[in-house]
This record gives structure tokens, sequence and C-alpha cells, in this order.
């Protein structure tokens, strides 16, 4: 799996220089051929002469990346099109004076897994025969009220921890958590674990691909539960804070810690994360022998590995190719028009990667039932983030500095305030590849708690933005002298980029900024995956099963296997093993 410690939904290269992209048209010519992501890729032309493929993807996110590379593994003629000059959305990474700098997640767990209990995104990348070498670890560091200590994850670690900082109180209560969790909710998710992610599509093809392929294995798990276990099924739907409750955990320290692991994991607190995704958590970071990974050339070699796999099967990427609009045909997606004019048609569907408010603003009016548009208007939406990426001098800092740092200013105003929590990632302390020779490269931020509103309406060039800009940055600025001790000094720093909610509105498209939908456990769902426009499906972080980018791989695989014949998605998971 990999937490959203680092956000999943942000940037493009707008760290880079923080300015509008050059958009060069791509150039579309008559070829079969594979092709390179260099902007100026080869794609197939109809008897008319317009250029189409089976299926157009908008938005080279993870979730595109995995849509359109799965599908090039299915032997379709699929075409990534990217906004910007590097691939990756919210993951991608990019470089300044030799430091290269991770702009998303970069906190992971899972990617060499393989089986059918895998991490999503490395089921995808077994499917296209890809590896991604990692380092790994165990541990990061926390700055809470109640002090500073070396978090390790594991079954024994975290209770010395919590002896030492919370008390004998904490330690029990604790203890309790991981027992009534794992007694009565952990073997129904064991169960449905049992059913591969790769294995999921969104019709009724599902009972063949899941439900009768894997009915032993679900057999077998069900009845190893036994009545307690599946009287807890409910329990995996509904919000974490409800198993907190009904164990009767009282201790403050409890209570906040979970708050803030469900929200690096989902971007809310226990009352709004689904418990199943926590019980996934707990099961990955509290079992023997655990580790977290952290890809050696970076969180960018992630989407390097995912692009490498959809031109290896004949896929192809489109760099600074800006849609439009989505092009609508006799009431069907027929294709997308680009920035320059050149429309591509799609043969069988348009993928959107984009958020549901942008998918939303490439559709003409009244392509879709005013129910529809007013459910996507009204769905509340997480806040923005502020960020620091940072290159400076290792010289003074500790050798044995750890990767990642939580700090944590107040639990009273909660871990969704903000200007609260600050997440600091480190990874040339593991990868010293990613900085020149003695240096080190850093990225520090405010997760998905900056309100746009400080924000809007904003000159980007005005003395007022320039001055909120220097404010809102200080938390981190002292967060990262917190972490990294007296040996660092600002002025020092080689390399310093701010960035903002107008940022991220400005060079990733998004809707205010936005982390993405703030849709509670229990008080709403993630909306599947069809729209109500025929040959027009979305994927990504406003699709089940949410954000993150285990959730984002896991829609790219669903939509791309909805998309071929039962028969070919069979045939996959048996290739794979699955």
């Amino acid at each position: 799996m990999a937490a959203n410690f680092c956000g999943s939904t942000l940037q493009s290269p707008f760290l880079c220089n923080f300015r509008r992209p050059t958009i060069r048209s791509s150039s579309f010519i008559r070829s079969s051929s594979s092709t390179s992501s260099n902007g100026n890729l080869p794609i197939k032309e109809s008897f008319s002469g317009e250029p189409e493929a089976d299926v157009v993807v908008i938005g080279s996110g993870i979730g595109g990346l995995c849509c359109g590379a799965l599908l090039a593994r299915y032997d379709q003629d699929v075409i990534v099109l990217e906004s910007h000059d590097h691939p990756g959305g919210a993951a991608h990474s990019f470089e300044i004076k030799g430091y290269k700098f991770d702009s998303g997640p970069s906190l992971f767990s899972g990617l060499q897994s393989r089986g059918p209990q895998a991490n999503p995104l490395a089921q995808v990348l077994d499917a296209l025969g890809e590896s991604l070498p990692c380092n790994k670890y165990d541990s990061w560091m926390v700055y809470l009220p109640e002090g500073d200590f070396l978090s390790r994850i594991g079954p024994t670690d975290f209770f010395k921890d919590l002896e030492k900082y919370a008390g004998p109180s904490a330690v029990q209560e604790w203890e309790k958590l991981l027992v009534g969790a794992y007694g009565a909710i952990l073997p129904l998710s064991t169960a449905a674990m049992a059913l591969p992610p790769l294995s999921i599509r969104g019709d009724l093809g599902v009972l063949s691909t899941a439900a009768a392929r894997y009915a032993p294995s679900l057999i077998k798990s069900f009845i190893k539960m036994g009545p307690k276990g599946a009287l807890g099924a409910t329990k995996l739907l509904r919000p974490f804070s409800e198993i907190v409750d009904s164990l009767e955990l009282k201790d403050p320290f409890i209570r906040n810690w979970i708050d803030l692991l469900a929200f690096l994991l989902a971007g809310v607190k226990s009352d709004g994360i689904l418990s199943a995704e926590m019980i996934y958590m707990f099961a990955e970071w509290y079992k023997p022998g655990c580790t977290l990974e952290y890809p050696i050339d970076g969180s960018g070699a992630v989407v390097e590995a995912l692009v490498r796999g959809l031109e290896k099967f004949g896929g192809r990427l489109s760099l600074n190719s800006h849609v439009e609009n989505i092009v609508i045909e006799d009431g069907k997606a027929a294709g997308v028009k680009l920035k320059n004019g050149q429309f591509i048609r799609a043969r069988k569907s348009v993928v959107s990667n984009a958020s549901m408010w942008d998918t939303l603003k490439l559709l003409p009016p009244g392509a879709l039932p005013d129910s529809y548009v007013k459910g996507v208007n009204t769905t509340p939406q997480c806040e923005s983030f502020m960020h620091l990426h940072l290159g400076f001098d290792a010289e003074g800092i500790a050798d044995d500095l750890e990767i990642h740092h939580i700090v944590v200013n107040d639990w009273d105003r909660g871990v969704d305030a903000d200007q609260n929590v600050v997440l600091i990632s480190v990874p040339s302390v593991l990868s010293p590849n990613l900085a020149p020779p003695g240096k080190h490269v850093l990225h520090a931020y405010c997760p998905g708690t900056e309100p746009f509103s400080l924000w809007e309406g904003l000159d980007r060039r005005s003395a007022e933005y320039k001055s909120l800009k220097s404010q809102r940055s200080e938390v981190m600025w002292r967060a990262v002298e917190r972490a990294l001790g007296p040996g660092f000094k600002r002025e020092k720093c080689e390399v310093s980029l701010v960035g903002t909610p107008l940022t991220h509105q400005r060079f990733l498209r998004r809707n205010r900024g936005t982390y993405g939908p703030a849709i509670e456990a229990g008080k709403g769902t993630f909306p599947g995956h069809s729209t109500p426009i025929p040959q027009l499906l979305c994927c990504g972080d406003s699709t089940f099963p949410g954000i993150g980018v285990p959730a984002v791989a896991a829609s790219g695989a669903i939509v791309a296997n909805s998309l071929v014949p039962v028969s070919k998605h069979s045939q996959l998971l048996d290739d794979i093993g699955l």
C-alpha cells in the first residue's frame, strides 16, 4: 500500500519554476508503431484522416497510467494525453540543480509484494512485467506535544514508545485495539483480500473474474471466520471510530494517534475512514517482519515503470497535449479536442483521470442530467496544500537522520486543522542518488489542510500573495528546523521552493486546488467509474475506491478490465498467477 503521507493529488512540473510550461502542439503522423513520450507521438489515423485510438485516456496520473498500460497489455490501441511536459500527475518528480524532488507520494509499502493480497499497484506492475527496486526501512520520527520519538512499525516496538510517552493506560488500550480489531474484524478483511484487486471489473463479468474464480478461497476464509467474524461484516464499511468506541478506548493519546494514522492514510480522521482501510493498514504495519519501502530512484520511478509498461505493449503517451473538451456525438463520448484544435477520435471509450469537478468542465452544457451535475457540485472537497521543497548541504546534519518526520503542534486543534500537522520527507537519506554528493533533498508540506479561501482571487504577482506565501510557509520552515536540528540553516539552502493552493489550481488544473473528494465513511460512497454518457468512464481519486496510490491504481485497473472481454481479463489473471 502507499499511504497518503505525501499527498496523492499534487503537482505537475509546477514546482520546477512556478511558471506555466510551454504547451507544444503534439504532431500526429500515420503510424502503427510504438512510440516514445516526447510530445510528438505517432497515432493511428482513421480513413477520414482523423487521429484515433480504441481508448483515449485524459491525464497521466497513477490512475490514468495504470488504466492505459493495462489496456495496452490487453492489446488495445490506447493513447494517454498529458497536458504537461512530465507524466505522473501527483506522483511525478522534477529536477533542479541536480536535486531530484518528489512532488507526491513518498511513504510506500507492498510495492514488491506479489499474489492475491498484494498492493494493487504492485499487481499492475506485475501484469506489465515491470519491477521496482526499493530500499526498506521500518521507522519514522514523530514530534508530538508529548515529546519526540522514533516510531517503529511492527507488533512490539510501538508498545515501548507508548509506555514511555503515554503511560500504562495507553499500552493497555492499544493492545485492546489490536486484539479487538484482529479478533473480530481482521478475519473478514483476510477474506476480502482473497479477492485480488486486479480481478475486479465494473460489470457482471466480475462474477466470473472474481466471485467464481476465487470462490474456494473465499469459502475457506469464511469458514475459518466463524459466526463472530461474519457478524463483523458490516463494520468493515462503517467508520473506524465505531470500532474504537465499541472497544471503549478513551486514552487521549490513543484516540489522537488513531486519528493521525487515519488522516495520513486517507485525509480524514477515524470518524471518516472506512474500517476496512484501517484494518488493512494494521495488518501491513503491525505484523512481524513488516517494512516500509521507498523506490531507489524516487517516487518518479513508479511513473517511469508504468510508462515503460505502457510503451512496451504499444501504448502511447502524448505530453504537452492539453484536452480542451470531451466531444459528444449522438449522445456518446466520441473523442477529445485538444487546445491546439486537434480532434482525436475514441473508437471505444474516453477515460478521464481528471477530478470529478474538472471532468465536468470538459463536457458541453446539457450533456449530463441536472441531478448528476448537482451531485458533483455538492460533493464536499478536501482542502489544498502548502509545500516546501529544499536542496541543501548535508554538513552539520545528523548521519542517522530518518527519511520521514511527522510534526503535530496541538492535538486539541485536531489533525485536520490548518497549520497543525507538517509532514517531511528526506528521501536522499535512503537514496543518495537523488541529490548531488554530500547534499540532501527535502519535501515538507501541510497535507490537505490549507484553506483555498485564503488564497482565492489573489494575483500571484502581487505583494499580498508573496506576503501570504511567506507567512503560511513559516510553519513548514519551523518543522524542518525542528527535525533537522541546529546544523540546518535556511539561508544555506541551494534550492528553496514554496507551493500554494493557487499552484495546485493552476498547474494541476484541480478545482480549487483540492486534495480530492471529502467523502466520509458512513455518510457517502465514492462514485463508480461509469457516467450517464455512454463510452465515458472515469478513474482516479474521484472514483471508487478513493484517495491514495493503491486506490487510484485499483480504479485504473477496474476501468481497463471493464473495457475488455472477460476471456482476456481471465487470461491476464492466469498469466500472472492470480
